[in-house]
């Protein structure tokens, strides 16, 4: 049981109900080639779990029957599982959007030189981490040498036409504050890294997402460690919007294991909350090939508020433009590190 989970199960979360689906979002296995501290999955290099073939043609044999509109791929790095390209080959036959969460690095691994090109070659869209645009301050909370290395893979990305208005290919980038707050205005730090980007490195991209630090796995670790996350929590549920409950990713979206188990969202799946879909205790990827989610009720608990609080949050970034907050005077000078 992950450590923060005792701590959150206690909730009054206003309770919500999912609409019907249009968004698979899967977790094809939790290796990385990095190890960032904000990484709500805890993922690392030396994570083995990994989506098997079997389950990667059940995601496919979903997508079909349910007529799926978006699949999200995310992980760990999603694009070390074998399965990858295949599946997003087959995604993208079907016309299915498909989304690559990924990391930048990846494009550099040996192996994987040819990656950006596969991406382009099926307009996969590209959601790519890099949560500022100063060296100093994403090798802290990455690694060392993470920010020069994404730039190379931003430019390659660019090089394809990624992130150019002429062409179909988006190249989104994710924003994640440095420690223990809420982040700052979607729009306002969007213009700021289009400056900064463009002045300093040539680089173009078309949105930012900005994404609220979540309370659990590696970051939640951290918080407990320091004694913040109480803190942490008070300043997301002061900060709880409610109109921001009509548009939480959770209500059209269902997350997706590396074993092919069902989860509301991927903060849930890292806390072990199965979706409660038709009675399932542990509802599997093959339920969807007969069951309708639609209309079935939100795990919910106090993680919840990280999604709702300030402008919101989501795997689309903020769910409304509005100032972000920030945690007050002790919180404030104290970051994670």
């Amino acid at each position: 049981m992950h450590p923060t989970i005792s701590l959150l199960l206690a909730t009054d979360f206003p309770t919500i109900t999912r609409r019907s689906f249009d968004t698979l979002q899967v977790n094809l296995g939790y290796r990385c080639n990095q190890s960032c501290l904000h990484c709500h999955v805890g993922a690392s290099p030396q994570r083995t779990e990994m989506m098997d073939d079997a389950t990667a043609a059940l995601v496919l044999e979903v997508l079909r029957l349910r007529k799926v509109q978006t699949l999200d791929l995310t992980g760990g790095a999603p694009e070390l599982n074998p399965a990858f390209r295949a599946m997003v080959r087959e995604a993208s036959a079907l016309g299915v959007r498909v989304i690559d969460r990924c990391n930048l690095t990846i494009l550099s691994e040996p192996g994987h030189e040819d990656l950006a090109a596969f991406l382009a070659q099926h307009r996969v869209e590209v959601t790519a981490s890099l949560p500022c645009y100063a060296q100093a301050n994403v090798d802290r909370q990455r690694g060392a040498g993470v920010f020069e290395r994404s730039i190379a893979g931003l430019r390659q990305l660019n090089a394809l036409g990624y992130g150019c208005e002429s062409t179909p290919l988006t190249l989104n980038l994710v924003f994640n504050p440095q420690g223990p707050s809420l982040p700052p205005s979607q729009t306002a730090l969007e213009a700021d890294y289009r400056r900064e980007l463009l002045q300093h490195f040539g680089v173009r991209f078309n949105h930012l997402f900005v994404l609220t630090n979540m309370p659990i796995q590696r970051f939640g670790s951290t918080l407990v460690s320091k004694g913040l996350l109480g803190d942490y929590m008070k300043l997301l549920r002061a900060s709880h919007r409610h109109e921001n409950l009509a548009t939480v990713m959770c209500r059209n979206q269902i997350s997706v294991d590396w074993q092919g188990y069902l989860y509301d969202c991927d903060f849930n799946q890292m806390l072990h909350l199965p979706a409660q879909i038709s009675g399932r205790s542990r509802p599997h990827l093959s339920d969807l090939l007969a069951l309708d989610p639609t209309g079935s009720t939100i795990r919910v608990a106090d993680h919840c508020y990280g999604c709702t609080a300030g402008q919101g949050s989501s795997c689309g970034g903020a769910l409304e433009a509005a100032e972000g907050s920030f945690l007050e005077e002790a919180i404030e000078s104290s970051t994670v590190t």
